[in-house]
């Protein structure tokens, strides 16, 4: 069983937290955007409590910058072969393991972009990863990241843009085809943590503004998993965190704690190689 942390840490140097996070859950798989913590700090830090034998690494990228990924095992497993700016596609291809395709974004903020941007851009997104699995020759794909967007946002759920639907049996039919065009699912599980009836927070990124319709909380940060991938996830091996077991991740009314961590929580997920 592999785990796997997503978290932007809204440029806050939190590597604190996330040494106890990483120790906590058993951590296999950093991934932050945001981060402008050194590799060297955070490994510090990572490795204090570790034995010789479960070292961190850092995995750099190539041409992605905003983008970090951290690793208890070298860098030659999780090798990067297809990167933007906000997008790195790692095949990570551990000895005796089922290869995967392990693709991470931060998309640009909606205070910069607008909505119809944004979905614009999720083409691109899905594009890139149709590349990346016809040249490796697999869809064993995972997507997550800061997508700045939520699960029912035109680009998520747009055929032509990710295509991610919130439930499993559908994903499970593949693809549909739309005027001629096949288009393939991902699944995303991030629907379930909607409203208050789930034990982890509501969302991800909570935002108020005195507009007329405010959402209040926010699910940006979400996985979404090819269907080829189903079989090695379980829905409850997926987690908004908030807490690092030592500190809460939430001011004292509920919402992301931004003055001691980030303005967006983590989310956790394992998959089985």
């Amino acid at each position: 069983m592999a785990v796997f942390l997503f978290w932007n840490l809204n440029k806050k140097p939190l590597q604190e937290t996330i040494g106890r996070l990483a120790t906590q859950h058993e951590v296999d798989v950093l991934m932050f955007a945001e981060c402008t913590i050194e590799p060297e700090i955070l490994l510090a830090t990572l490795n204090q409590n570790q034995g010789s034998t479960s070292q961190y690494y850092y995995a750099p990228g190539i041409d992605c910058e905003k983008i970090k990924i951290f690793t208890r095992f070298t860098h030659e497993f999780i090798q990067p072969i297809n990167e933007k700016d906000r997008l790195t596609i790692r095949h990570l291809k551990l000895p005796g393991l089922t290869d995967i395709l392990m693709a991470v974004s931060h998309f640009p903020s909606k205070r910069h972009w607008s909505d119809e941007s944004q979905s614009l851009e999720c083409v691109n997104l899905a594009r890139a990863v149709r590349d990346t699995e016809n040249r490796v020759g697999h869809s064993r794909t995972v997507l997550v990241g800061d997508f700045n967007m939520n699960p029912f946002e035109s680009g998520v759920v747009s055929a032509n843009g990710l295509h991610a639907v919130m439930c499993r049996c559908i994903a499970e039919e593949r693809a549909r085809v739309v005027n001629e065009t096949e288009y393939s699912f991902f699944y995303n599980p991030m629907w379930s943590f909607f409203g208050d009836a789930s034990p982890c927070p509501p969302g991800t990124y909570y935002y108020r503004n005195s507009e007329l319709k405010v959402f209040f909380w926010n699910i940006f940060d979400q996985v979404l998993i090819r269907p080829d991938l189903l079989g090695r996830f379980s829905n409850e091996d997926l987690k908004i965190l908030n807490t690092d077991g030592d500190i809460s991740l939430l001011s004292s009314r509920g919402m992301p704690n931004v003055k001691g961590g980030s303005d967006h929580l983590p989310i956790l997920f394992k998959l089985t190689l």
